[in-house]
């Protein structure tokens, strides 16, 4: 049975924009600023995070652990739908 889980998760399509948006927004000062974009380019899905400029230092983190936290989240959920999807931060 496992493997027909598996499986499942394999095809499962992931709102990757609502997905960092959501994980985001709890963090921040001023959530109604957060936005995020995505493109398709030929290195798999780019998802562009903008956030008010007094919050940029709580979405890096102390030495960028919470920006380097939000990227293995998308990046553990794009393993699990089969996509590559990296983040950008501005």
């Amino acid at each position: 049975m496992m493997m027909d889980e598996n499986k499942a998760l394999e095809t499962t399509e992931i709102d990757f924009v609502a997905l960092l948006a959501g994980l985001v927004r709890p963090i921040v000062d001023n959530p109604d600023a957060v936005s995020v974009l995505s493109e398709e380019n030929e290195s798999g899905l780019v998802l562009t995070l903008k956030v008010a400029e007094d919050d940029v230092g709580m979405i890096i983190g102390k030495h960028g652990k919470i920006a380097r936290a939000l990227r293995t989240v998308i990046k553990a959920a794009a393993k699990v739908s089969g996509k590559k999807v990296s983040v950008e931060i501005r």
